[in-house]
């Protein structure tokens, strides 16, 4: 029945799918204002779905071009659905333009259609198409969408400040069937506090290096620029041995007397960095090598000690693992440095329940001032919980199970999802076991059958919690 009602809606959904995903809303310190607080794509982007919501009939209330809702229903009880309109920027190397969507014959594929745009479309549809049948509702819904979810959350904190709390809600920003817990998360930066006196001259002086956009992606780029005094031929004939040793594609070029090294990695979401390769990290790892300046070297040697080949918090004494949710991860996602202000390093830590992560950073904090390098802590959202057996997750479950056959059970992440804002959260697709997972990638795309399976879930999903009752 649900399969059917969808049917109805296809051409209109990817029609509102595509005008929303060609909105590059990267977000963008750098053009924000008052009035688009985290730059004019995200604010776009949000203005679009309030167009939606009042071309369907629906009220919208907005806080601060941050994040704001639409609302439908009536009832005491509030349900919500979280979603958000922000990506993360597009990366090189895409096989069309990423913000200009491609249908198939099978999918679209734009940056933002798994994530999490296209899931943001499929439950906005289940609700509209609801309403379009004039059911009973027996809740009132917020759609509440956000526009700061890759980087600092800035959307949900301003709109909790002031905003009715929903009582259970979704997050249609992950997998099926369910995700009843998520690791607690932080990121933070180790700053290089000084720089170091050079006894003898060195070799090669490191002028600058580069890799990373955000803390939670694997950097699939690493740049590199030296000054080489002596053995430039040398230097280069390591470097490619060093490529081909460790199966590595990058190039060299001399500029001005300036030796300029890449390295290409792979990028996936920070959750697992273990399946990339981080650019960032070899290229380093190869300058460890070298007799470079001794700041340059300290900063070198201190990613050597703690960082590299340490997906699991190894190295920084922070390994920990829990049955329900898995090992702590850390992603390196930003490397820089100049000769100037030295280096940092700017790492995304995610860590199961039962870990002591007060303990643990200021222990490592300790240890690492003594090396000439600062640790800087920026937002530390806790480990996020919900018994799976509570009713709410078997109904959500349930209309999963009708809709697909699939009887798995609902279970534990490293990703962090809007769900963590609600006491009873859980993130609920939109992706299936089936979806090749792009997020965060190159080439991202969402095939149709999976937003359409999705939205009937989603319409079976909310008629059994918010009409039937």
């Amino acid at each position: 029945m649900w399969r059917e009602r969808v049917k109805e809606y296809e051409a209109q959904m990817i029609e509102d799918l595509n005008g929303l995903l060609a909105i590059p809303s990267v977000r963008n310190d750098a053009e924000a204002t008052s009035d688009a607080p985290v730059g004019p794509g995200p604010k776009a982007a949000l203005e679009y779905m309030y167009q939606l919501a009042k071309r369907d009939g629906f009220e919208t209330y907005d806080t601060d071009h941050l994040a704001g809702r639409i609302e439908v229903g009536k009832g005491e009880e509030l349900f919500g659905i979280l979603g958000h309109v922000d990506v993360v920027p597009a990366g090189d190397d895409w096989d069309t333009e990423p913000f200009t969507p491609v249908v198939t014959e099978d999918r679209i594929i734009a940056r933002g259609t798994l994530d999490d745009k296209g899931p943001t479309i499929a439950a906005y549809y289940a609700v509209k198409i609801l309403n379009d049948m004039k059911v009973d509702w027996k809740k009132r819904i917020h759609i509440i969408i956000g526009t700061d979810e890759e980087s600092d959350w800035k959307c949900t904190d301003r709109y909790f400040e002031t905003e009715e709390m929903p009582t259970i809600g979704i997050a249609p920003d992950a997998e099926f069937p369910l995700i009843h817990g998520e690791k607690g998360i932080t990121t933070f930066d180790i700053c290089q506090t000084a720089h170091a006196h050079d006894d003898d001259e060195p070799e090669i002086e490191l002028y600058r290096f580069v890799s990373g956009e955000r803390y939670n992606m694997v950097p699939d780029t690493a740049q590199a620029d030296l000054l080489v005094k002596e053995n430039m031929t040398n230097t280069i004939q390591h470097f490619e041995a060093y490529l081909a040793d460790h199966q590595l594609v990058g190039n060299h070029e001399v500029d001005n007397g300036i030796l300029k090294l890449t390295v290409y990695g792979k990028a996936v979401h920070g959750m697992d960095p273990s399946i990339g390769v981080n650019a960032g990290l070899f290229l380093l790892h190869f300058l460890n090598k070298l007799n470079l300046d001794q700041t340059a070297r300290n900063w070198a040697a201190f990613s050597e000690r703690y960082l590299y080949e340490s997906h699991f918090g190894e190295k920084m004494g922070m390994k920990y693992h829990t049955e329900q949710m898995g090992d702590l991860t850390t992603n390196i996602g930003i490397l820089k440095y100049d000769q100037n202000n030295a280096g940092t390093f700017g790492i995304n830590l995610r860590y199961p329940e039962g870990f002591d992560f007060a303990r643990a950073i200021a222990a490592f904090e300790a240890e690492i001032q003594a090396l000439g390098f600062e640790l800087k802590l920026g937002k530390v959202q806790q480990p996020h919980f919900v018994d799976p057996s509570d009713p709410f997750i078997q109904k959500l479950l349930t209309a999963y199970r009708n809709q697909t056959g699939d009887m798995s059970p609902s279970y534990t992440i490293g990703g962090g999802t809007y769900a963590r804002n609600l006491d009873k959260g859980v993130a609920f697709g939109a992706m299936f076991d089936d979806s090749e997972d792009l997020m965060h990638q190159k080439n991202e795309y969402i095939t149709k059958k999976q937003l359409f399976n999705a939205t009937s879930i989603y319409l079976e999903a909310i008629y059994s919690i918010c009409v039937e009752e």
